[in-house]
């Protein structure tokens, strides 16, 4: 294993269109908006047709549609939602602060279709490039969870942050512990990940948490490949461990 950094979108969509070795990847954005939203507006509701006019959206004009969506529903439920959030505990890919997932899609997604990549159950492409929608907070926050139950703590434990202030002991010890589990396969998925301790040592010293979330995702799209290989993909889904989802919407590996 190691890691590349790529400092723009588009030295990562370069990378990304390089003849190389066949991979899976797991992308950590949305691949799609909620139904509703989507209908709501009267956008199209084929996902191709959609993410293109997604994709032709400035941001100002997506933050502005967005709003003003919200600004007519009640307190409470401002925020329409995919499926898929709820068993992943993500955010709604509408939304655009805190965190701004509606951008991340509209910057990403358009550089997977440059790419020719394949997006199982959302659009055909090569299948030597295949891009899985992953969510490292699913699989941290499960491992942790699980941790902390058998030690009996009753608070959950954050182990990054962008904030210099908030970069604490504490959630250096998280990002230990979740490194520890995953090095023994103590997760659901079943998978265990071999480190080097100079890795090891890098992954816990990034106190963003981005190093260890770019593994984190990497472990779900390893499953997903397991799953595919393994034929043990649930009936009715693309394949790669998914279930049958709604191809508007996208669906997170894992979830």
């Amino acid at each position: 294993m190691k890691l590349e950094r790529f400092e723009t979108l588009e030295a990562f969509s370069c990378w990304l269109q390089m003849p190389r070795a066949p991979w899976v990847g797991g992308f950590d954005l949305p691949f799609g908006l909620p139904r509703e939203l989507v209908e709501t507006l009267g956008w199209p509701t084929g996902w191709l047709a959609c993410m293109r006019h997604y994709a032709a959206l400035d941001r100002a004009a997506i933050r502005a549609t967005f709003a003003a969506f919200c600004n007519a529903r009640p307190a409470g439920g401002k925020f329409a939602h995919r499926a898929t959030d709820g068993p992943a505990g993500s955010s709604p890919s509408m939304k655009w602060v805190n965190p701004p997932v509606a951008f991340m899609l509209h910057a990403g997604v358009p550089l997977l279709l440059d790419a020719g990549a394949h997006l199982p159950g959302l659009h055909g492409g090569d299948l030597n490039r295949v891009a899985l929608e992953a969510y490292p907070g699913l699989l941290a926050r499960e491992i942790l969870e699980a941790l902390d139950t058998r030690a009996g703590r009753a608070v959950r434990r954050s182990y990054k942050s962008d904030d210099r202030a908030k970069q604490t002991p504490e959630r250096l010890i998280a990002r230990k512990d979740l490194l520890t589990a995953l090095e023994h396969g103590q997760t659901r998925l079943g998978l265990r990940l071999k480190l080097t301790h100079a890795q090891r040592d890098a992954l816990a010293d990034d106190a963003s948490g981005d190093s260890l979330d770019a593994v984190l995702c990497m472990v779900q799209a390893a499953w997903a490949a397991q799953q595919q290989a393994a034929g043990r993909s649930p009936p009715g889904g693309p394949g790669w461990g998914l279930p049958a989802f709604d191809a508007l919407e996208g669906w997170i590996v894992t979830a």
